[in-house]
């Protein structure tokens, strides 16, 4: 599956994002960063779509944003913290959809349906940009770029979640979430090898759909390997290319 720019207050950055922005640009980690100023659009069109965010209080661990069924009226941007998206089933049985970043949407699954399909929880102390999609949805029809940025994220969310439906082994499925978490990292002008593992392995197992045990023994022969090192729940990637190329058919890369 970012409006008020978005700072990643839960990872060590490789350079400094803008904190807050400004009237005129979005942090760097935030989801619409380029959708203002290379449009051509002047600051009153950044300053209206900036309107419209509104920043949460923190939601504790384990407390939801969300809940299946709940009806839609906005999608929420991860500002800092980690956010767990799953389902349960009729047996009772509890099924992980995503985990979300800073800088990252959640909510994006529920335009169609008109409420959300997934519990949304707070995995550690989260706070979020919260956009009334009628309000989002009625800019994005004046402004071009961000209603392709829209397009892009969603059409985004669609393909992460299919990743995982292929036949792979076990070494390549944690390969590519510890590559996937590296990638998302980065990309925010984060460290791509220093990962803290906010989900518990347990998460993770069921995200992957593989046993935890299971989960346990792949990070252990990967450390065995000095593909990785793990210390608790922070990983360090000792060998990033290697990593990548066991990852690479589940990532299609």
């Amino acid at each position: 599956m970012t409006p008020s720019p978005l700072s990643l207050a839960t990872a060590r950055p490789a350079h400094k994002p803008h904190a807050e922005g400004d009237e005129q640009h979005f942090c760097t980690t935030c989801a619409f960063a380029g959708v203002c100023l290379p449009g051509g659009y002047e600051k009153s069109a950044l300053a209206e779509l900036q309107c419209l965010i509104e920043h949460t209080d923190p939601i504790q661990p384990g407390r939801h944003i969300f809940r299946v069924n709940d009806p839609f009226h906005a999608v929420y941007a991860v500002r800092a913290g980690t956010v767990k998206t799953y389902v349960v089933d009729d047996e009772g049985r509890e099924q992980v959809l995503g985990f979300f970043l800073p800088g990252e949407l959640i909510g994006l699954d529920a335009i169609h349906p008109a409420h959300y399909p997934c519990n949304a929880l707070a995995l550690d102390t989260v706070t979020l940009c919260r956009f009334s999609f009628p309000a989002i949805a009625s800019l994005a029809a004046r402004m071009p770029n961000l209603q392709a940025q829209l397009f892009r994220l969603m059409s985004k969310d669609i393909a992460a979640s299919s990743l995982l439906a292929g036949d792979f082994s076990a070494d390549e499925r944690l390969a590519a979430f510890l590559i996937s978490l590296s990638d998302r990292l980065a990309n925010r002008g984060y460290s791509a090898t220093r990962v803290h593992l906010v989900m518990s392995r347990a998460d993770i197992a069921n995200y992957l759909r593989l046993a935890t045990e299971t989960v346990s023994r792949v990070l252990r022969r990967f450390q065995d390997e000095n593909l990785i090192e793990v210390e608790r729940r922070e990983v360090a990637i000792r060998d990033l290319p290697r990593l990548k190329h066991l990852a690479r058919c589940v990532l299609r890369t």
